[in-house]
């Protein structure tokens, strides 16, 4: 079944942590994880799970510091646009392609560069559809904001496939369940900086 958009997604503002967690669970799980019916105790066999787990946490938050950064910079990246000030949208602009080339590059070690450039593909894609509609609401175009959430909605798609086929213990619905909560995220924001309508940005839920 085919996804999209709801209210509730709209009124999640705080699943780009969940989102990072679901990304970096693309690393693959380590022995410890997996060795419920091993029986190796070797001082070895655990240096090496425990090493690891210890690389797995840390590209883990290194993505989650990496999925607020760009957060913060499509954040900017409205603001500038709402005030039309093209100097500080390129600047910003920069910091998130560099935040998306930074998380795709994190996965090379991995799964190689054939994925981190898929990866990078997808989330330029989403970084793109996100712009299309803050584009689209300032010129007042429902036509193509409509165009842009519908091209969010694909995105959140794509990169919930090739997520959920680097590791098959992450279910596919779930990880498109919290791309298109933060897609949402996108959309309301944008709106409410139109509005001027900082304190309910700052306010998760707040309608």
């Amino acid at each position: 079944m085919s996804q999209s958009f709801t209210p509730t997604d709209l009124a999640n503002r705080r699943s780009f942590l969940t989102l990072a967690v679901a990304t970096a669970a693309i690393i693959p799980i380590s022995e410890s994880a997996l060795g419920g019916d091993r029986h190796d105790h070797s001082k070895t066999a655990t240096v090496r799970s425990d090493t690891r787990d210890q690389k797995t946490f840390q590209t883990a938050v290194a993505l989650r510091d990496l999925w607020l950064g760009h957060i913060f910079w499509v954040r900017n990246v409205t603001v500038a646009a709402i005030d039309k000030n093209d100097s500080a949208i390129k600047a910003a602009e920069t910091q998130a392609v560099a935040h998306a080339q930074a998380m795709a590059a994190s996965i090379e070690p991995f799964y190689g560069a054939a994925a981190k450039e898929k990866f990078f593909k997808l989330l330029a894609g989403h970084y793109g559809a996100v712009k299309a509609y803050l584009v689209s609401a300032i010129a007042g175009d429902v036509s193509a904001q409509a165009k842009a959430t519908q091209s969010l909605t694909s995105n959140a798609d794509e990169i919930a496939t090739f997520l959920s086929q680097a590791n098959p213990y992450l279910p596919k619905d779930a990880v498109q369940g919290l791309l298109l909560a933060h897609g949402g995220h996108h959309i309301q924001q944008i709106q409410q900086l139109m509005d001027h309508n900082y304190d309910a940005e700052a306010q998760p839920g707040k309608k």
